[in-house]
Parts: structure tokens; sequence; C-alpha cells
């Protein structure tokens, strides 16, 4: 494969799930790593040469570059067994890596990001007036994990998965966000299945 080079923060769980993915694959990747605290993602040679977006993670493969965390899990994990042979069970776990940015990620990894990186005592009136419903959001989501891991080892079709990579990454930290994982049995015996995996690296490696 082409040299790997992940643009990252390497507290940032989208930037993890590559690095996951990466390591379960046996994949070298090299690492550069951003301070967004700094703006570091922001200025004109990232915008200009790595992601006109601003953000990160980017992976970039040789001198292409490829933004968005699970569109860069899925580069790495094409004709591997973290996707799915069959055609249902990799559109089922294409919908759990969307459910998880539009459903999961803007709950439980914001709120992460909110106590961790910015303080409560810091919180501007928006975000307090966020909280309620993103916290709401945030335990609706690993409810309905919790729920369906009762009934599965795995995320789709009882093995790992890209489905599975995606939604550990911030799921694993979430009580950095002020959720319980205690509250959600199954979702814990799935973390630590997912960590038994092996090649398996946790986020601070």
């Amino acid at each position: 494969m082409t040299n790997l080079v992940l643009h990252e923060y390497a507290q940032s769980g989208n930037c993890y799930k590559i690095r996951l993915t990466a390591a379960l694959l046996g994949l070298a990747i090299e690492r550069r790593e951003y301070d967004i605290m700094k703006g570091e993602t922001r200025t004109g040679d990232f915008l200009a040469n790595v992601n006109a977006n601003g953000r990160i993670p980017v992976l970039q493969v040789g001198d292409r570059f490829i933004p968005e965390s699970n569109a860069a899990c899925f580069y790495l994990a094409e004709g591997s067994p973290l996707i799915p042979e069959g055609r249902l069970d990799r559109a089922d776990m294409l919908r759990w890596m969307f459910w998880e940015q539009y459903n999961h990620e803007p709950n439980v990894a914001t709120l992460r990001f909110w106590y961790g990186w910015i303080g409560e005592a810091n919180w501007t009136e928006a975000q307090r007036n966020q909280f309620p419903g993103k916290r709401a959001a945030g335990e609706a989501a690993l409810k309905l994990m919790d729920e369906h891991l009762a009934r599965h080892s795995f995320l789709v079709g009882d093995r790992l998965s890209l489905a599975d990579i995606a939604l550990y990454a911030y799921t694993h930290v979430a009580e950095g966000g002020g959720f319980q994982l205690a509250d959600y049995p199954n979702v814990q015996a799935w973390l630590d299945r997912v960590a038994a995996t092996p090649g398996y690296i946790p986020i601070d490696a």
C-alpha cells in the first residue's frame, strides 16, 4: 500500500478510529500531530495543502488526501474482513457508521470535548442551553446500542467490522462526557470484546 500519513489530534476519537483500523489490519501509518486548541488546523498552509475544511483527521495516501474519519477507515479496510462480504451486511455497516456521525458523535463526543477541553465553568450560554438536549440524545444513542447488543455480539453480522470501530472510538471514553457506562451493561461487554481483538491499540498508544 502507498505510504500512509495520518494528520491528527491524538486524543480525538475520530483520529483514533483510523489508527485502530490500521493497527487491526497490521498497516504502518505515519502520524503528524496538530493542536486543535491552538488553531493549527486553521493555518493557511493546512487549509491549502491538507484540508480546506480546516478539520482533522485527514488520511494522506501518497499525494491524495482523504478527510472524514469513516471514509478513511473504509479506504484502509477495503478488501479486508472488517468489511462484510454480504451486500446487506455492508449496507448495515454503513448504516451504523452514518448513524455514528449523525446521532452519536455530535452528542457523546461533543460533551466529552466540552467537559475535558473547555471546562464546564467556561461554557457559553449557548452551550449551557444545548447541554440538556445533547445529554438526552447521547443517552438515547447509548440505549439504542445497548438494546441491539443485548442480541448481538457485534453491531453487524456478529463479527467485528468498521461499524464497531467507528462506534467504539467515542463510546469507550463516553464517561469523559458525563455518561455512565455502567448503565449500559451490553455496551460494556461489547467494549471488552472489541478491546480483546488481536492487534488492538488504546487511544493513548
